[in-house]
């Protein structure tokens, strides 16, 4: 018996490790410490997540599986570069998903349902106002799959959470930037109105408002920076 309890051990340490690597390597591109097309070091991330690069490596294949980081033979790995199309297609989906959820949220929400949006949107009306902004995204995030787990649609809300996890890891530090923390807070305050009061069409014009707006900033806001990137010859 003792030997069949160091077997299972072994085997789940490498797996518990290569989830703290992947972990922290999302954590590191959530907050803009590795950007779009950078090459990234074994040794240094083992170094600031304090283990060894096997886990590393593990973990930067889970995330290229993801397609968030890309491997080039006898070079190793680099986050994956800007891409305008990705984006545009991203949010395009993104409007198609949360746009079809509407009703189903709508038609089946009760006072426990609104008062669990209305904890999300609070929490992002906080967060919209600290100096740490990049708890912003996070918080913006949660309450658009907030709003998609009210629909009852399991599936649905995986897809826009993988969505999220390609724009916001991907392009954090870009979205961040280009986006208005005034229009977004009256966007997402006017959402719940809408859904509070059972407005299905009101609320269909205020999210398809909110995520075009949103699109049109950060692809105007990649297209300077590739531009500027371009004349530096980068």
């Amino acid at each position: 018996m003792p030997a069949e309890k160091t077997k299972t051990t072994t085997k789940k340490e490498p797996v518990a490790h290569t989830r703290k690597a992947y972990l922290g390597i999302r954590n590191m591109m959530f907050h803009n410490e590795l950007t779009p097309g950078q090459k990234i070091s074994y040794r240094e991330l083992a170094e600031r997540l304090g283990m060894s690069q096997t886990p590393i490596i593990q973990a930067l294949k889970w995330l290229e599986f993801q397609q968030l980081v890309r491997h080039e033979p006898n070079r190793g790995y680099y986050t994956a570069p800007i891409s305008l199309q990705e984006v545009e297609e991203a949010y395009e989906i993104r409007e198609l998903i949360e746009m079809a959820l509407l009703p189903k949220v709508i038609k089946t929400i009760d006072e426990a349902g609104i008062k669990q949006l209305r904890s999300a949107l609070e929490a992002h009306l906080e967060a919209s106002r600290e100096i740490y902004l990049a708890d912003r995204l996070k918080k913006d995030m949660e309450f658009h799959l907030t709003l998609a787990s009210l629909s009852g649609s399991i599936v649905h809300r995986k897809i826009l959470a993988n969505l999220f996890d390609l724009l916001y890891l991907k392009y954090s530090g870009n979205i961040l930037f280009s986006t208005s923390m005034e229009s977004a807070d009256a966007d997402h305050k006017a959402l719940f109105d809408c859904i509070a009061a059972r407005d299905l069409k009101g609320a269909r014009s205020t999210l398809s408002r909110h995520i075009r707006r949103v699109k049109e900033h950060v692809l105007t806001g990649l297209e300077k920076i590739t531009a500027a990137k371009g004349r530096a010859g980068i």
